[in-house]
């Protein structure tokens, strides 16, 4: 089993989950976050003075499955969520030594789904 996060452009969300869901990926949990990467954030005029936001809104995405689907995983974020251009994202993949599904105590592969 694995973890399977993503940090991306919160414009290309809509994208990410049609990607997901054509390679038969369903569930997901999606958080809104701040950060930012070798960008180190916005810079902005305001009144003439230039100044730096350090701090980029962006979309986390937390995807388990099972050793099966990740790179199916993989595939569809990079898909959704590539625009060529800087800040697209990062993906990280998290080995995940337990899953259990609370409703019916199951355990492992088949509380992922």
């Amino acid at each position: 089993m694995k973890l399977v996060i993503a940090i991306i452009q919160p414009h290309r969300l809509e994208q990410v989950k049609d990607e997901l869901y054509k390679a038969d990926v369903n569930l997901i949990t999606v958080s809104e976050v701040l950060g930012h990467g070798r960008q180190k954030g916005v810079t902005e005029v305001y009144r003439g003075v230039r100044e730096t936001g350090n701090l980029l809104r962006k979309v986390r995405l937390e995807i388990a499955v099972n050793e099966n689907y990740v790179e199916r995983t993989i595939n569809a974020i990079t898909k959704g969520a590539k625009t060529g251009k800087t800040g697209d994202g990062k993906i990280f993949v998290l080995d995940l030594p337990e899953c259990i599904r609370i409703r019916t105590d199951e355990r492992g592969s088949e509380a992922i789904g």
